[in-house]
């Protein structure tokens, strides 16, 4: 049997439960809504898995699931205990919650027949957050943030944020969205009382430093980015990763982002905000120049984000920002509010210690954040996400850090679904409840055999697999030689064509790989569940599409050696794949920025049909 995360403490006991088919949920005299949570959720589950039949009650001791409230268990602390009844304590609902979403996963294994068994368990880390990108691309349904929701808290994921730049709708601001379909306030409020009824703390995540693209691309706002005529230059899915901070000495820049700030901080219950304030890659260079060179960037930076954390802690809030620019001048952190906390982000495979110590040895609160590998990709990089996430965790629980925060960005138009994000996600369940991951098998096994109810429990190795493919011709190839590559005059990214020519070159081997992988889980396929078999077929989409950019790839390569050929039947697969593509998407996304994805697919379309001498 696997759980996820790995509990602390089983204590195997002799013998089996066998549920009733009818029978009762007795609760906690005390009231407590995450309690009452928890019972609906387990009398679901009862029926959904089972076909069982429970009512919810009290003052029952002959009920077979028992909740009990003990408040001399630590915080974040359960038990479960499995004889010839189930009882859960915990400290609150809170912790009663983590006890049944533990059940949940025993039932979905071992059915209507437990095995007796004495669980003990709490997490090392009290703050476990998942981070997920509305921005760069897709912009969920409220009906897919509820799965997602479910899926965190049955994982034990007790924090979320959603990353906004302009996809809120702000009702000033409607220059910024309005080519977008923004979520709007009741969605927001409505997705924050779901979260609090699941064990999550939903966090507003807003740029208001950098990153503030379709912003400051504006006729309203334009006149706000240090870097004059921003809003001039054609839309770009590369640069919209960069560039585009405030001018800084302008009083209208914190004028404006406060006022956003205020709005939007006003939809959440939490009393956390993060300002994001990340990337800030134009501070100094343009407006601001000449000051930059007097006082330096650093005074710069700093002089804004205090302004932002004092503002954020007025309001009775916790400030929270990415640490990438402060951890070039980690010292200065000191002058931020004492409770800011600092989010320590990297995500290469095999990640160092080194940022992790130094904002230790400068006293500084931090999450430490991994991430999924899913940007910029129709299926995540599974390898790098374990050992990344992996690492992470264990460098945070090595230096006290106070949480860990996984996250999943949507660079260059968030390709791949959101769903598939889900297992390095919980790579992250299992890394911030335990402060390290197990063996790599065993883990995509646990994945297999809980998320995907693959009985076989091997279809998380056969998507891990696939982490190959990134080795050839990709979206992020794509995407940069229609914007930067094609009409390249000053050999500006000679260096970067000559890396997308080698991985064109491996087109064939890849290939095979990727149609390997097909047939692979086409025949997994038979040991899923229905809904998992339904689940799957994105994956198949996914490869598909890849093999279709390899192919791509090996186009480009023969069009720069001269030996190019009119090729209309790739280009009606590819137009055919993107007829799916948007299907899929609109199964969990609004209509959002599907057609930039489309302007791609068009492009390579039209230029795969371009008639040469």
């Amino acid at each position: 049997m696997y759980l996820i995360p790995t509990p602390k403490k089983m204590k195997p006991l002799k013998g089996n439960f066998v549920l009733s088919h009818r029978g009762l949920i007795c609760l906690d005299e005390k009231e407590d809504q995450l309690q009452t949570q928890g019972a609906l959720l387990l009398k679901k589950e009862l029926e959904e898995s089972l076909g069982f039949s429970y009512y919810i009650v009290k003052k029952q001791d002959k009920a077979e699931f028992i909740f009990k409230i003990q408040e001399t268990l630590e915080e974040e602390s359960y038990v479960v205990e499995i004889t010839d009844q189930v009882i859960i304590y915990g400290k609150s609902g809170k912790e009663l919650l983590y006890g049944v979403q533990t059940l949940r996963q025993i039932i979905s294994q071992e059915g209507a027949v437990l095995k007796k068994v004495k669980i003990e368990d709490a997490p090392i880390f009290k703050n476990r957050g998942f981070y997920h990108d509305i921005t760069r691309g897709r912009i969920p349904t409220l009906e897919w943030l509820k799965k997602l929701a479910d899926t965190l808290s049955y994982y034990k994921i007790n924090q979320l944020q959603l990353y906004v730049e302009h996809s809120f709708l702000f009702p000033a601001l409607s220059e910024m969205w309005r080519d977008d379909t923004p979520l709007r306030a009741e969605e927001i409020m409505e997705f924050d009382e779901y979260c609090k009824n699941r064990g999550i703390e939903l966090i507003p995540s807003m740029a208001s430093f950098g990153h503030l693209y379709k912003l400051l691309r504006t006729k309203q706002y334009s006149y706000l980015s240090e870097i004059e005529g921003r809003g001039e230059d054609e839309f770009g899915l590369v640069d919209r990763m960069r560039h585009h901070t405030l001018d800084i000495s302008n009083e209208d820049s914190f004028v404006l982002v406060k006022k956003m700030i205020l709005e939007y901080m006003s939809l959440f219950t939490t009393k956390k905000f993060n300002l994001c304030a990340d990337e800030t890659f134009d501070l100094g260079k343009g407006r601001n120049k000449k000051r930059a060179q007097e006082e330096g960037v650093e005074a710069l930076y700093m002089e804004f984000v205090k302004k932002l954390c004092n503002l954020v802690v007025m309001e009775g809030h916790i400030p929270m920002l990415w640490g990438d620019i402060m951890l070039e001048f980690p010292e200065l952190a000191a002058e931020l509010p004492g409770e800011t906390i600092c989010l320590n982000w990297n995500y290469e495979k095999y990640v160092k210690e080194d940022s992790t110590r130094i904002y230790a040895e400068n006293k500084v609160n931090q999450y430490v954040c991994p991430g999924v590998s899913g940007w910029d990709k129709l299926i995540n990089d599974y390898d790098t996400a374990y050992y990344n996430i992996r690492n992470m965790c264990r460098y945070g629980k090595q230096y006290k850090a106070v949480g860990v925060l996984n996250t999943d960005w949507g660079d260059f138009g968030h390709l791949n679904p959101p769903s598939h994000s889900f297992p390095a996600m919980i790579y992250g369940a299992e890394g911030s409840w335990n402060g390290d991951l197990l063996d790599k098998e065993e883990m995509n096994k646990a994945i297999s055999t809980l998320y995907f109810r693959d009985s076989s429990g091997k279809i998380m190795k056969i998507l891990y697999s696939l982490s190959e493919e990134y080795e050839g011709f990709n979206w992020y190839d794509l995407v940069w030689w229609k914007e930067k590559l094609a009409n390249d005059k000053e050999g500006l990214y000679a260096k970067e064509a000559g890396n997308i020519m080698a991985r064109g070159k491996k087109q064939k081997e890849v290939k095979e790989k990727l149609e390997q992988g097909i047939l692979q889980i086409k025949t997994e396929m038979m040991y899923l569940d229905s809904q998992m078999r339904r689940e799957i077929y994105s994956y198949l989409h996914g490869l598909e599409g890849m093999i279709l950019f390899h192919k791509i790839g090996g186009y480009l390569l023969e069009r720069e050696e001269g030996r190019i050929r009119f090729d209309n039947g790739l280009a009606s697969k590819l137009e055919e794949w993107y007829l799916e593509y948007k299907r899929l998407w609109r199964k969990s996304s609004k209509e959002s920025e599907l057609y930039r994805i489309g302007e791609v697919i068009f492009w390579y379309a039209d230029l795969l049909r371009e008639r040469r001498n």
